[in-house]
């Protein structure tokens, strides 16, 4: 009896241990980068409320929140195993690959699990879901392996706004207007790149290249200004009210480079900000839905 006891408490000991790494592995900080498209673009697509709780909407959801940033962030730690050994992120707020098959099967489960939104969304959305998977892949594996290739490791970051584009082709039967995916896709830029400031010594020691890399923390804090300074004007080309609230971006990131504050501290000022911008963008849309 005490045997069975004690090998069921170290199953479920071994099961919450896999779990918590998992849940570390998905960065939960980061879930609403994938997810959080999805609600704005099912936002700007509606035309009644009924579109944001269509089966297709809430799956899409469903999927980029969770299963989506397992996958993209599991390939990302396998292919970069022996690179994040001196990565100083991984010592806390991430985890380093744990390479056992059960974790590896998850990874992969996650990323199958999302060929089943082509069963359940229209044509017009399955260009942007597959340019999803392909650039979630290919961003950190071979042949391709994006993120170390400098400017392409940042161009490839547009990934993060696919789900929201395929969540308004979904819904509208056609897709957004070319300067809003711009716009989006600049905006990834500049948060791809400012993401790479803290990583610029470790990957230089491990002799990985990338945009930030080749340009240096001060270069890249002005690359970063540039990219979101146009993302900002793409917008206000669609809505000047968009236009304003991208435009924080430039501003806060001129204000840190001119502040000297810690770049490792900055870093995670930003799913606030982006999380605030994007409920803003989101309650001004649902307002046109309600009382429009």
């Amino acid at each position: 009896m005490n045997g069975d006891m004690a090998a069921n408490t170290g199953v479920e000991g071994g099961l919450r241990d896999r779990l918590a790494y998992l849940l570390v592995l998905s960065r939960p900080r980061f879930w609403l980068y994938l997810a959080g498209p999805v609600i704005v673009g099912a936002a700007a697509a509606a035309s009644t409320l009924a579109d944001l709780l269509a089966l297709d909407t809430v799956l899409l959801f469903a999927y980029f929140l969770i299963p989506a940033n397992v996958f993209l962030y599991g390939v990302n730690d396998v292919f970069d195993a022996d690179i994040d050994e001196a990565n100083p992120k991984k010592d806390d707020r991430e985890a380093r690959w744990r390479g056992d098959p059960v974790n590896l099967v998850v990874v992969v489960g996650s990323g199958v699990l999302g060929v089943g939104l082509f069963a359940l969304t229209p044509q017009v959305a399955w260009p942007w879901l597959v340019a999803y998977f392909f650039l979630a892949v290919e961003y950190s594996a071979p042949p391709f392996r994006f993120k170390t290739t400098p400017f392409l490791d940042s161009v490839s970051n547009g990934l993060y706004i696919l789900p929201g584009v395929a969540a308004y082709a979904a819904i509208t039967g056609s897709n957004p207007p070319t300067l809003a995916i711009a716009g989006a896709w600049l905006w990834t830029m500049g948060m791809h790149t400012f993401s790479a400031i803290p990583d610029i010594d470790p990957d230089r020691e491990t002799g990985i290249q990338t945009t930030a890399t080749v340009l240096g923390e001060r270069r890249t804090y002005a690359y970063c200004a540039v990219v979101w300074g146009l993302a900002a004007a793409a917008f206000a080309a669609v809505d000047v009210r968009l236009g304003g609230l991208l435009a924080a971006y430039p501003v806060v990131v001129l204000g840190i480079a001119l502040s000297g504050v810690d770049v490792e501290r900055a870093y995670w000022w930003y799913p606030i900000l982006n999380t605030v911008v994007g409920m803003l963008i989101t309650v001004g849309a649902l307002w046109g839905v309600v009382y429009g």
